[in-house]
């Protein structure tokens, strides 16, 4: 699976819980999802797979 997409053409949304001080920006991507920092959107994101998805979200809700 290929998980790097041109961030160009990602169309990221951040959390209601986000404030203006602690973004973080998501995407869905085929197969996953990407994150970054949406203060510094120019240093790039992470991929994460569907499963690595799923289970950083399980352990961060934990």
């Amino acid at each position: 699976m290929n998980l790097i997409p041109n961030p160009d053409t990602l169309s990221f949304r951040t959390s209601s819980y986000s404030d203006r001080s602690d973004c973080v920006a998501v995407a869905d991507i085929p197969g996953g999802t990407v994150v970054r920092d949406s203060k510094y959107p120019e240093h790039g994101y992470l991929p994460f797979s569907g499963p690595e998805w799923v289970a950083l979200l399980h352990s961060t809700r934990s």
